[in-house]
């Protein structure tokens, strides 16, 4: 049967309509899918998914916080590790606007510290990196030039810096998975671009509490905690 003019342009109409209704419908079930695992991932290693945490965005002042506009978080996962507390989640920002807009994802997994220290900060060596020192930014030199090729260091305390990354600690951060890693405030983090892999949180948190660990106990008391006598 031929369809008239009017019938044509109806369907031309409805298609799109209920071709997006479909794909709405199935980015919801998958949505619910994947926070459904995630709760499964949680409860089965004592962990708690919240979902969303508002706090989260305004905690820390480093990359990747502080850029573009409408951020947001989302699959917060907390928890502990090794009897610290810890907190993965997706942070979200926005850059742009109108046409231009783009909204780009980190993982972020943290760790809490049991007393603030000062930030340092450990980022693998790269392009970003390269741009970063062009306009100014900081990078310690350490004695180990193989460490100075391969990562960008920057501190509030530099005197801080060089007691953390002490030569034993250099020779594990070469031999990791060199991920960048900042201690800010109370807490220890890491982050990469995309959004929460559950499969990368536990290597992630055993990189951060190696970081807590090379931490020399002097650096702890000069800052009202002492590891010994806790």
């Amino acid at each position: 049967m031929l369809m008239n003019g009017d019938g044509a342009g109806v369907l031309v109409l409805v298609v799109p309509v209920l071709l997006f209704g479909a794909a709405l419908t199935l980015g919801v079930v998958l949505h619910h899918r994947r926070v459904e695992a995630m709760r499964r991932w949680a409860s089965a290693i004592g962990w708690t998914y919240v979902g969303s945490d508002s706090s989260l965005v305004r905690r820390w002042r480093g990359q990747p916080f502080g850029q573009g506009h409408a951020q947001r978080t989302s699959d917060v996962l907390v928890g502990t590790f090794d009897g610290a507390r810890a907190v993965s989640f997706t942070y979200s920002w926005t850059t742009g606007s109108g046409k231009n807009q783009s909204t780009h994802r980190a993982h972020v997994v943290a760790l809490g510290l049991p007393t603030a220290l000062p930030w340092v900060e450990v980022t693998p060596q790269g392009l970003g990196a390269r741009i970063a020192k062009a306009f100014g930014a900081q990078d310690i030199d350490f004695e180990l030039q193989e460490f100075n090729d391969a990562f960008r260091v920057a501190s509030g305390d530099p005197r801080v810096a060089h007691a953390i990354i002490h030569p034993r600690h250099m020779e594990r951060l070469l031999a990791g998975s060199r991920l960048p890693w900042r201690i800010e405030g109370a807490d220890v983090l890491t982050w990469r671009l995309g959004g929460t892999d559950v499969t990368t949180i536990h290597p992630a948190l055993v990189a951060l509490r190696d970081v807590v660990a090379a931490v020399p106990r002097h650096v702890w008391q000069d800052h009202g905690w002492d590891p010994v006598s806790r």
